[in-house]
């Protein structure tokens, strides 16, 4: 009973909050990702995001194993370029995210010259 009282009033918000606002939030909703699954990915964002914020101190120019490493430990239920846009959209680590987004389009001019 509890249950099906927490989502009639989580549709209830999501009708009066400009969902589009947040990508990130509704994607993590659609997908059913748990309170835990949820920690584990932004445990995985922390990680991955100091050890950008030092690659780059020490003045390493390619982030790309970073991004295969966030690709493969994300969550199943989550689709890698979709997540990291919809972190991106919401400003959710910035920096890594943002380089992130580069490579991703680097890789895609990449495949649109051939």
């Amino acid at each position: 009973m509890y249950k099906g009282l927490a989502e009639f009033h989580l549709s209830l918000i999501s009708r009066i909050i400009d969902m589009r606002k947040y990508p990130f939030t509704r994607l993590i909703m659609e997908r059913n990702i748990t309170n835990p699954e949820y920690t584990e990915l932004i445990k995985l964002l922390e990680d991955l995001d100091v050890i950008y914020h030092s690659q780059r101190e020490e003045g390493l120019l390619d982030f790309s194993s970073l991004l295969i490493q966030f690709a493969g430990m994300l969550n199943e239920k989550l689709e890698p370029t979709e997540t990291i846009y919809a972190l991106s959209q919401e400003g959710i680590y910035k920096d890594l995210v943002n380089e992130f987004i580069k490579i991703i389009q680097q890789e895609e001019n990449k495949y649109k010259r051939r």
